[in-house]
């Protein structure tokens, strides 16, 4: 049953990652990237601090773990484990990518922010020691298949006789977010989840915070919006940084990470849905292409679950 929550639990952070990049597209209207980050990750912290102090903590926490083991202790190296997934995934990752994509099309950023689910499958496989198997394979390829063309949705237009620099830029950004990912995977046993979600939010969050002040970026958003603004920073942000560390529990960061490719249809949906923009039957197609891939990996596990109980 804990694996069953691991794979919905990745689904619907997809999901939400879908739905915060969609509506962004709203508030980037009037803040730049970097400060419109500062705010979703502080309000976050915010709020998940609030849900630690809350006489709902206890429960909360009891519905979450469930049969999981989980470890009470929090050590230093924990705590430098938190801060380097704060600095890779919420200062130094969007940082990166967006100075490239001042450099690239849309386009083509898009199509490369998919190197990250090679990079989470190859630091799971080689820095974790986690365990793929050729239908594994298969659902990474129909993942990533489906993420490719979803991100694009033109493959004839694509071009890399652009800045090199600027490309190299948004790699390396999908590198530090894989990073972030992968090392997430040493906290994800912790019990204390919204304490350690509430403090990497908000170290990143304040990280972001500096550096928009000192390149003088205005914080200044219309009052209408602001609903908006707590909707993907209490909603989106908090709920689904929680579950990425359930998720990554249990099912591993590489599944996790592949599964998490799927936000791209999410997002497709919102903007269809809420901003008007076109959604073609390809597009779906490819939707249901991915969504084969999460059911490749699930029945996988199935398998090797009956294997087990074979073997007992």
């Amino acid at each position: 049953m804990n694996r069953v929550w691991g794979y919905l639990s990745a689904i619907i952070v997809a999901m939400l990652f879908g739905v915060w990049f969609t509506l962004d597209k709203i508030l980037l209207d009037y803040l730049h990237p970097l400060a419109l980050a500062a705010m979703v990750y502080t309000l976050a912290s915010v709020f998940l601090f609030i849900i630690r102090l809350s006489p709902f903590h206890p429960h909360m926490l009891g519905i979450i773990h469930r049969e999981s083991k989980v470890e009470i202790n929090i050590s230093r190296r924990n705590y430098f484990t938190l801060f380097l997934t704060a600095l890779f995934g919420a200062f130094i990752a969007p940082a990166l990518y967006l100075n490239g994509l001042n450099q690239i099309t849309a386009v083509n950023a898009a199509l490369l922010t998919n190197v990250e689910i090679l990079f989470i499958i190859l630091l799971g496989i080689f820095f974790l020691k986690e365990k793929v198997q050729l239908k594994d394979i298969a659902g990474f390829t129909f993942l990533l298949l489906g993420a490719i063309f979803l991100s694009t949705n033109n493959l004839q237009n694509l071009s890399f006789d652009q800045n090199l620099v600027g490309s190299l830029l948004v790699v390396a950004s999908c590198f530090f977010w894989s990073m972030d990912t992968t090392l997430t995977k040493f906290l994800s046993h912790k019990r204390d989840i919204f304490f350690l979600t509430g403090l990497k939010c908000g170290i990143g969050g304040l990280i972001l915070l500096i550096v928009s002040y000192f390149l003088g970026l205005s914080f200044e958003l219309p009052w209408d919006t602001l609903p908006l603004l707590l909707f993907i920073a209490l909603v989106c942000m908090s709920f689904s940084i929680v579950l990425i560390y359930i998720a990554i529990r249990e099912i591993g960061s590489t599944r996790t990470g592949s599964i998490f490719s799927t936000s791209s249809l999410f997002g497709a949906l919102i903007a269809f849905t809420f901003l008007g923009e076109p959604l073609e039957i390809t597009q779906l197609l490819f939707g249901v292409l991915m969504f084969v891939g999460i059911l490749i990996l699930y029945k996988d596990d199935d398998q090797k679950i009956d294997d087990g109980l074979k073997l007992n």
